[in-house]
């Protein structure tokens, strides 16, 4: 009987006491490059218009800036056209996002199946994702314009639809939905891709349909997906600026001003850049509020 001589596992080298390993040292080294510029270009201009807000900066040679305190949040309260524009930018918000979801779905469910001429559908289903938001509120204006424009001469009517103020809205919203798709689809369809697809053969085995293999297999499958992407889409519509911009530029009579659009005025036609720089602030702590609660719902259901 002979005995098999085993070789000794080798030993990590030791770690210096002074700092960390050569791979930490290397991986801040590579990660430093590509922090510094978000430092410079996001952190920093966050910070200083956080710092603005609570002074009373305005355009003008001779202006010396002043530290205001909580005047500018004080004036945001009493101004009525800061509380439309968090209406419009609210129903803007939710309703894109969740017109969006739902269409996304309907599209990725559909770009799932087995189609032919699949692939070029999918590259079709990316092209509003590829054009400038400049290009998609000028081709918007002429499919909405009132004497040749596509919805027009497709419903037989001569309605005005962005001089409308009941229409107004609406049409911004169907634009928001049409632009925003590309990336939610894209999303959907990737997680739809990784369902196992056991789970719906043990489905077909058990005897459910179609609709209830969708609903108690994919639509579980894909909640944190869901999650993701309409907190992203939620935080990106409620920042739109240049496509509304664009198309109507806040009108007819502040209907589609959304906040944004607010700031942009009170920024840089009436030259008050503390008040506008306030006003990000309490979009960006509204809308970390309503996230937030959001967030914290769906993790509580999900548990």
């Amino acid at each position: 009987m002979t005995a098999t001589a085993t070789r000794p596992a080798p030993q990590a080298p030791p770690r210096r006491a002074g700092g960390g390993s050569r791979q930490d040292r290397e991986m801040w080294a590579l990660l430093l490059p590509a922090l510094v510029p978000v430092l410079i270009f996001s952190v920093g201009p966050l910070l200083y218009g956080i710092a603005m807000a609570f002074t009373d900066a305005e355009s003008g040679r001779n202006h010396v800036t002043r530290f205001a305190g909580l005047d500018n949040f004080a004036r945001l309260l009493g101004d009525e056209a800061f509380w439309q524009s968090m209406r419009v930018g609210m129903i803007w918000a939710v309703s894109v996002t969740a017109l969006q979801f739902l269409a996304s779905l309907g599209l990725a469910l559909l770009l799932h199946q087995r189609l032919r001429l699949r692939g070029l559908a999918r590259v079709l289903a990316m092209v509003p994702w590829a054009m400038p938001p400049v290009v998609i509120g000028l081709m918007w204006r002429l499919v909405y314009h009132p004497d040749a424009g596509l919805v027009n001469s497709t419903l037989g009517t001569d309605i005005n639809w962005l001089a409308d103020f009941t229409w107004a809205l609406p049409a911004v919203i169907v634009m928001g939905v049409w632009s925003g798709m590309p990336q939610t689809t894209v999303v959907l369809l990737a997680g739809l891709q990784n369902v196992p697809a056991e789970l719906h053969e043990a489905g077909a085995m058990d005897g459910a349909g179609t609709w209830r293999r969708f609903w108690n297999i994919t639509l579980p499958q894909l909640r944190p997906v869901i999650v993701a992407i309409t907190s992203l889409d939620f935080v990106w519509n409620v920042n739109q600026f240049s496509l509304v911009y664009v198309l109507t530029q806040g009108g007819p009579g502040g209907r589609t001003r959304l906040p944004m659009l607010f700031a942009y005025e009170e920024a840089f036609e009436y030259g008050f850049f503390g008040y506008a720089a306030a006003l990000g602030v309490a979009i960006v702590v509204v809308v970390l509020a309503l996230l937030g609660a959001y967030l914290w719902r769906q993790l509580r259901e999900a548990a």
